[in-house]
């Protein structure tokens, strides 16, 4: 455990973050499988919306340096072949 005062700020700082970054990549998987089943049930109109949402929350992550920016281009890249397909 660290002795010195910023160090143990570090330590709670890191934690706030982590714990932030795992419930954000939790929201991010989420909204990623409700799109791709969606799509595979063949509702266009809810696969659309969910892609919507899906593609929002992954430029969230993005931007908020959770996923890099082509893994980002990458899933939301998958999630329209997906719903291309089931239309």
């Amino acid at each position: 455990m660290a002795n010195i005062k910023s160090a143990k700020k570090r330590v709670s700082v890191i934690a706030a973050k982590s714990a932030r970054n795992r419930s954000e990549k939790s929201r991010l998987k989420t909204s990623i499988k409700k799109a791709s089943a969606a799509a595979a049930e063949g509702d266009k109109a809810s696969a659309t919306a969910a892609f919507k949402a899906a593609q929002s929350s992954i430029d969230k992550a993005a931007s908020h340096g959770i996923l890099h920016k082509n893994t980002a281009a990458r899933r939301k890249r998958k999630l329209a072949r997906q719903l291309a397909s089931a239309e």
